[in-house]
């Protein structure tokens, strides 16, 4: 299975005994959007939801960190989500979580995972079968092993400021990025990790929300200034949209990728981390 399947595939793929479809939507506090509400009141036939606001660890201040293990295995075999499934995800936000879904899948051992492209939005464009409620999966068992390498600590990330070995990418919107904008979680100050370039995630998107893709996906990076040459650092505000950067640069073939999971609500929220602001 491609890592971006299309919607004509999934449809034809419905109702295959091995595939689960996740429903992963996410959006910012103060949006005004209810996330579970929206999934409950319409979504692809037998998807479940995947709150992305509660598979977290509970434990650590700083939002969407990630879970121990143990709670990520146990979220998924609630879910019915288990060994040897073919998980397609799908989101209906401008956040574009499905990428923060695909990732968590990834890195706790999932082995075919893919993202719908255009996600919810291009399914309902094309008048495709929807469902209401909410759809209960069968139990079942997930082993979840977290590969810790491809997380990127504060304390990490403090040791490459300065060194340009790394690109840092951070995924939000250019107003906050650049510090003009308040940021939308309490006590998190303005700005940007030094050193980082700013690519909004909404750059790798074409006007019908399916991926960029080739020349185009590239071009996108390459106008941000991002090396795609060096390993890479991709934050964003909590670990969401730095996701999408991520699997845009693997639908480039570049897998040297690695994800700041505090992102900018740790990092903005320390008074001694370094911070800059304005457009690098």
């Amino acid at each position: 299975m491609e890592s971006l399947v299309s919607t004509e595939w999934l449809a034809g793929e419905l109702g295959a005994p091995d595939l689960r479809v996740i429903d992963a939507t996410i959006f910012l506090p103060g949006a005004g959007r209810n996330a579970r509400a929206e999934y409950e009141a319409e979504h692809i036939p037998g998807a479940v939801f995947l709150d992305l606001d509660e598979v977290v660890d509970s434990a650590n201040p700083a939002p969407h960190m990630l879970p121990p293990e143990h709670k990520f295995a146990s979220r998924m075999q609630t879910l019915g989500l288990g060994d040897g499934n073919r998980f397609v995800i799908y989101d209906n936000t401008p956040l574009h979580s499905a990428a923060r879904a695909w990732w968590m899948l990834r890195i706790f051992g999932a082995h075919y995972v893919a993202i719908l492209d255009g996600g919810l939005a291009k399914w309902k464009a094309e008048g495709r079968p929807l469902e209401s409620g909410v759809h209960h999966g069968r139990h079942a068992h997930f082993s979840a092993y977290l590969d810790a390498g491809q997380v990127v600590t504060k304390d990490e990330l403090l040791g490459l400021i300065g060194t340009d070995g790394q690109s840092i990418v951070d995924a939000r919107g250019a107003g906050r990025f650049a510090g003009e904008e308040a940021e939308p979680r309490p006590g998190v100050v303005p700005g940007h990790i030094p050193g980082a370039r700013n690519l909004p995630q909404s750059e790798l998107f074409n006007a019908d929300n399916s991926w960029k893709r080739g020349g185009a996906l590239r071009a996108a990076f390459d106008a941000a200034g991002v090396d795609l040459a060096k390993p890479m650092i991709t934050t964003c505000g909590s670990g969401v949209t730095a996701a999408v950067l991520l699997f845009g640069a693997h639908l480039l073939g570049k897998n040297d990728v690695r994800l700041y999971d505090g992102s900018w609500s740790e990092w903005g929220a320390d008074p001694a981390t370094p911070k800059a602001v304005g457009h690098e």
